[in-house]
């Protein structure tokens, strides 16, 4: 269900900030109600909860209220966990009250099926219609940690840190988990909403909040859909242009394509390949766990953007060094030598046995010099060729802090803290594993501020993510226009469904598409003559658009060498076909010469369902379903983004003249793939596929050798749930 009006940053401000609320359906028999009252009590929410239930006069120990008229005062949230049928006269009894903000636990509406989706309808009209503002329903509430308001339906374990990250979640389930995770890690966060059906706040509603809240500086999503991507666009530009990262776990990479089978490209390309194209494009770092999710947040929020990939390391450890290099090669982070003046300062400071190089093993005289590896640290923030420092800290775990280990341990992390906020680039810190910080490093963190990324692993993952979006936010936006390609009357017949190739070719050459010389013919004479003219050898091919893919049926002919044969197989052709699909339109059978040699490339759009026209560049030919090399991009795309694709194939070598070929004229290739997208977008939503299968390459030449073009509108299977 689709919100019709996007729900502003000032009733998000107000809504997230509530002075008073009432537990509507307020029960000792419920645990939702129960964790709901615990939590707004046990998290230091400052103004009154009321209890509202018609049966009783005490619950959680306190006096509740028979409705909410009943209630001393118009209340700022109420917080609804009554059956399905009932939500909207609650609703509504508290609309005419003056209460205009709700949450609504309650489950049993759109997610259910159609009885639950009138009902969920029902409720956003009446919403609609008196200016109310609803978090749900089927949602779990919210955390706002920053101002101590935790209307939330689950368990809390304390303590809630405050700090930079805010989290949205499709999945209140999972918020558990979250809290779990960030508070092992020390995670700060500001706010933790589990959004229940987006009936009318959506999850772009909170994300464009959190980019206008001053408490965060980074935001996790975990998506199981992508409902508004419009939305997501508007939002993304926004986070860009005010330096916030937004890091997206999207499940559902299993999905089977939702786009038309008569193309290579959709079976070749499914939902999550162009979900993670868009991420891509809009600037939002992908990720494939919660804990990435959490580590690449929180790495964003405590930490500017990194200035290049020249990672300097400093560790105690020769095997931490070992694993920190094999991490970095594969993520692409550079370990430059140190500068002579680095290693000349360096070798003052460490011991006589040890070696100065990047990574820079301090060795285990930490151990009788705890202060070494902090001196070895301010020495290589400053060198010259080192963007940002990753600095690997031994925590102990098992231990809670005593007065003896904090007065030994406090001085040391107050000292790292001063030379990370004096030194001249970023000090990332790491543990070895993922493990839950124990009690004194919790300590330090609280008093020095320090944040910890977990793990090695993780960390290092999470630094080639934000090293990413720092190149992102840095790099400039290409604004390159799409050309302008008139369409003749019949490209817009919306009774046309799949084209012939013939028909096809007209269309993609009135665009300025380069194509095989070919001829239609619909006797064998005139095959031969075409043949005569094109020259020998040739291809034939039925055209009927019924008949999509041609070899399935026999259609194709490739490398007919004499006249004679050329005759024969026409007739052959033309039989075969009549027998086998007698139903089929036959506009005649088209000869083209045969090509050699090359680089074969798929060039395909389809039309997704959510996205709009996607663009696929593979190899072709008979390689394309077996070697499955493809980039893929959400139209529309630039020339210079069209080369970075074809940079990405595994057979990229192949186009820069590899094995003594030569290279091939990429510029060019990029200017007619570029010309096939401005021909997809001037279909506009008639397009549902077009594809050059191949589009061949030589040195000098680019033509389209066999083409696909279907117009008929898709079905809606978007990926949006109910």
């Amino acid at each position: 269900m689709l919100p019709s009006r996007h729900i502003s940053t000032e009733q998000l401000y107000r809504f997230f900030r509530p002075r008073s609320i009432a537990l509507i359906g307020a029960t000792d028999n419920s645990r939702w109600s129960i964790y709901t009252f615990d939590n707004l009590r046990n998290f230091g929410f400052a103004g009154p909860v009321y209890l509202v239930n018609p049966n009783r006069e005490i619950v959680h120990g306190q006096q509740a209220f028979h409705s909410l008229r009943d209630v001393p005062e118009v209340v700022d949230l109420a917080f609804v966990m009554v059956s399905t049928t009932r939500v909207l006269s609650i609703v509504r009894e508290a609309a005419e009250l003056g209460t205009t903000r709700f949450v609504v636990l309650t489950s049993g509406f759109s997610e259910t099926g159609d009885t639950g989706a009138r009902l969920e309808q029902e409720l956003l009209e009446y919403a609609r219609a008196h200016s109310l503002t609803i978090l749900g329903p089927n949602g779990n509430g919210f955390i706002n940690i920053t101002d101590q308001i935790t209307p939330y339906g689950l368990p809390i374990t304390p303590p809630l840190k405050a700090g930079p990250v805010g989290v949205v979640l499709q999945s209140g389930a999972l918020t558990s988990a979250v809290l779990a995770f960030a508070q092992g890690h020390a995670i700060g966060l500001s706010l933790l909403v589990a959004m229940g059906n987006e009936s009318m706040i959506s999850v772009t509603d909170v994300v464009d909040y959190l980019l206008d809240d001053e408490a965060t500086r980074s935001i996790a999503l975990f998506l199981e859909c992508v409902r508004h991507p419009a939305e997501l666009r508007r939002v993304a530009d926004k986070a860009r242009a005010l330096g916030k990262a937004i890091v997206v776990l999207k499940i559902g990479s299993s999905e089977a394509s939702s786009r038309t089978a008569l193309a290579h490209t959709g079976a070749l390309v499914g939902n999550d390949a162009i979900n993670a194209a868009a991420f891509r494009q809009l600037g939002l770092i992908r990720v494939s766990s919660l804990e990435d999710l959490l580590t690449t947040a929180a790495l964003a929020g405590y930490s500017p953007p990194l200035p290049g990939r020249r990672m300097g390391v400093v560790t105690p450890s020769g095997g931490a060094c070992d694993i920190i290099s094999d991490l970095a090669e594969e993520v692409g982070l550079q370990l430059p030598e140190f500068a002579p003046s680095t290693i000349e300062k360096l070798q003052e400071v460490l011991p006589p046995f040890s070696t100065s190089h990047n990574p820079l093993d301090v060795t285990g005289y930490v151990v009788v010099d705890a202060t070494l590896q902090q001196r070895a640290l301010e020495v290589v923030v400053h060198d010259p060729n080192i963007g940002f420092v990753l600095n690997l800290t031994t925590v102990e775990g098992g231990r809670e802090p005593t007065p003896e280990t904090l007065a030994t341990t406090l001085p040391l992390y107050d000292n790292l803290a001063r030379i990370i906020r004096s030194a001249p680039c970023p000090v990332i810190l790491t543990t070895n594993t993922c493990m839950d910080l124990p009690g004194t490093t919790r300590v330090v963190v609280e008093r020095t501020g320090l944040h910890f990324i977990a793990g090695l692993e993780h960390g290092v993952r999470a630094l080639a993510r934000f090293l990413w979006w720092s190149e992102q936010l840095r790099a400039p936006q290409q604004e390159e226009g799409q050309e302008e390609t008139t369409l003749p009357p019949f490209a817009i017949d919306p009774t046309v469904e799949t084209w012939s190739e013939a028909r096809a070719r007209s269309l993609l050459q009135q665009a300025g598409i380069p194509l095989v010389p070919g001829q239609l013919t619909t006797a064998a004479t005139e095959a031969v003559a075409a043949a005569r003219a094109l020259g020998l050898p040739v291809a034939l091919k039925i055209q009927s658009p019924q008949l999509p893919h041609k070899s399935d049926i026999g259609g194709v002919a490739l490398n007919i060498q004499t006249e004679e044969e050329v005759a024969a197989v026409f007739e052959a052709m033309l039989q075969r076909i009549r027998d086998q699909a007698p139903a089929a339109q036959i506009e005649g059978i088209l000869v083209t010469p045969m090509r050699s040699g090359g680089v074969e490339l798929l060039v395909g759009v389809v039309r997704d369902s959510l996205w709009g026209p996607v663009l696929t560049l593979g190899l072709g030919g008979i390689w394309t379903e077996v070697l499955k090399d493809t980039a893929v991009r959400v139209l529309p795309v630039s020339q210079s983004e069209i080369i970075t694709m074809l940079g990405e194939l595994r057979g990229a070598a192949l186009l820069r003249g590899a094995r003594g070929q030569h290279a091939l004229d990429l510029p060019q290739l990029a200017k007619i793939i570029h010309r096939i997208c401005s021909l997809a977008l001037a279909l506009g939503p008639n397009l549902n596929a077009l594809e050059i299968n191949p589009l061949l390459v030589q040195p000098g030449s680019i033509e389209a050798l066999d083409i696909l073009l279907v117009c008929a509108p898709l079905a809606d299977t978007s990926q949006t749930k109910p």
